[in-house]
């Protein structure tokens, strides 16, 4: 029997992501898990509404979207602590410029360089939608045909409930191979 709970979001877990972009000649970052895809060509991040690093993204209009593995998981929880308006966090990752001008954290094993093409207000977020410029995978996480190989990534998870880090695990099963039980 299930039990009704009310409108909890339950999509979790999700990615955890470092969001990066330029506050002037710095970079700023802040940990994410509210992200989501739009399409095969844009993607979401949403942002509480208090986040320094909103009116950075919004002045320059470009971001970068890291996925964290267990290697970048340190810094990336301290990032997503302290807040840029209070704690210089520039140094935290090193990086380099992407081709359209956003911070690419050469620690992660895969970055997505994005534009803003659109911001949606909710109540205490604010939602950018964004193009997908450029993505920037490390060649050990790339298939013989290459495509990501998420089985050799490992992107962390994150679960807001009890706000816990998790590890992704092993495939289940081919995506259209399955069929229904005989009944």
């Amino acid at each position: 029997m299930k039990k009704n709970i009310g409108p909890v979001l339950a999509l979790y877990p999700m990615p955890a992501v470092v969001v990066g972009t330029m506050n002037g000649e710095k970079p700023t970052w802040t940990l994410a898990a509210h992200v989501g895809i739009l399409g095969h060509d844009k993607i979401l991040v949403s942002l509480a509404s208090a986040h320094f690093i909103n009116g950075c993204i919004k002045d320059g209009g470009k971001l970068s979207v890291s996925i964290v593995d267990e290697g970048m998981l340190p810094e990336a929880d301290y990032v997503g602590s302290v807040s840029g308006a209070q704690t210089d966090k520039s140094a935290v990752f090193a990086y380099v410029p992407g081709e359209a001008g956003a911070p690419v954290i050469q620690k992660a094993p895969l970055t997505m360089e994005c534009s803003v093409a659109d911001l949606y207000l909710t109540p205490g977020f604010e939602n950018f939608i964004c193009t997908i410029d450029n993505t920037y995978v490390e060649e050990s996480h790339l298939t013989a045909a290459g495509k990501i190989d998420y089985q050799t990534l490992k992107p962390v998870l994150f679960e807001f409930p009890t706000y816990s880090y998790l590890k992704t695990g092993e495939v289940a099963g081919k995506c259209l191979s399955f069929k229904p039980a005989e009944t």
